[in-house]
């Protein structure tokens, strides 16, 4: 890629300075070559290394000796810093990279439990199981405690039963949104301590060791298999009995 120049021939358009359009962010792309109008620029080469304060006209040159853009990196800087660097591969992996991040990215998912103010112990242990299983894989919890008919009057047995649930659930997950009274529910919102993304990749890790256990364990029953043939062949042969290779004895 070599530094472009020239002049446009239609002389009566007057154009405003790249420097304008940066600063009132139309534009978020960086200067270029000879896009870059100062008299000097701090120069960094392709590899980081600092070259120092160089007029414009040098560094150009460097950039154009090198097959390079000249690329101003930080215009607000006194003199302004620019890098020597292949443009175009810059900003393919620049997206390439953005690509792979949303990608990968992780989304915190928003789970439900329903409970009522006056819920048995199994059914509440049941309840606590699902939310502690939720917040441990990193997604949040909404839980709604549901009033029906008298149990409106007493919205102190939800607000109890809720406080309950998040001391109990509290290693694992804290209060995100108190419990506040939504018609005729009570609902409060918990947020897992973990990340989503830390907990996808535990589990990832345990699924790993399992089948790495799994297969030692397969080799481990083969070792024993084999030894037991071993150790019945050399009771034959003590024995004075020929062994005789079957399709039975041959692994």
């Amino acid at each position: 890629m070599h530094v472009r120049g020239g002049h446009s021939c239609f002389r009566g358009v007057v154009e405003a300075p790249p420097r304008r359009i940066q600063e009132e962010g139309i534009s978020a792309e960086p200067r270029i070559n000879d896009r870059i109008r100062v008299s000097e620029v701090r120069l960094v080469g392709p590899n980081g290394e600092q070259v120092g304060i160089v007029r414009i006209e040098d560094a150009l040159r460097l950039a154009a000796e090198a097959d390079l853009d000249l690329v101003e990196v930080a215009p607000g800087a006194r003199p302004p810093v620019a890098k020597l660097m292949d443009y175009g591969k810059f900003k393919y992996e620049s997206a390439m990279k953005e690509r792979a991040a949303r990608r990968n990215q992780s989304h915190v998912l928003i789970k439900e439990q329903k409970l009522r103010p006056k819920i048995d112990k199994h059914d509440y242990e049941t309840k606590k199981r699902a939310v502690e299983r939720f917040l441990a894989e990193g997604d949040k919890v909404k839980v709604t405690i549901m009033f029906r008919g008298r149990e409106q009057s007493r919205p102190e047995l939800g607000f109890r039963l809720l406080q309950r649930l998040a001391e109990d659930v509290n290693e694992l997950g804290f209060v995100e949104s108190s419990p506040k009274q939504d018609g005729r529910n009570m609902i409060m919102v918990l947020g897992p301590h973990r990340k989503k993304a830390d907990a996808k990749a535990e589990k990832e890790a345990a699924k790993v060791e399992r089948q790495a256990q799994r297969h030692a364990d397969e080799e481990a029953e083969k070792a024993e298999r084999a030894a037991s043939r071993a150790a019945a062949e050399a009771e034959k042969a003590e024995r004075g009995e020929a062994v005789r290779p079957t399709p039975d004895n041959e692994d």
